[in-house]
């Protein structure tokens, strides 16, 4: 299993619609990420857009290329897109080092 911690940037004016938006994921989002093996999955938002992620998969990359392979993945990244600095979110994540693990 991996732990996946990644960091992206929200807009600053784009950050109450972005929390919004995480307030009400559409089901079938929510359901591809499962399916494509997106476990433990949170988003933790600071006041000046930067936003940490946090996953656990099999193997991050079969996962993300799982995701890239579905409908409403690709709806949810085009209506996301404009809320990021880098565009689509699933393209432009930096994926942080794990440096400690307290298991």
């Amino acid at each position: 299993m991996e732990r996946v911690c990644f960091q992206l940037r929200v807009r600053p004016e784009r950050i109450d619609e972005y929390r919004e938006r995480h307030r009400n994921v559409w089901p079938d989002m929510r359901e591809a990420l499962r399916a494509a093996g997106w476990r433990n999955y949170s988003l933790f938002l600071r006041d000046d857009g930067l936003l940490i992620g946090y996953l656990e998969a099999d193997d991050f990359e079969a996962a993300q290329r799982a995701m890239a392979d579905t409908e409403v993945n690709t709806r949810w990244q085009r209506e996301m897109a404009p809320f990021f600095e880098v565009g689509r979110p699933d393209e432009g994540l930096l994926r942080l080092a794990e440096v400690f693990h307290l298991d």
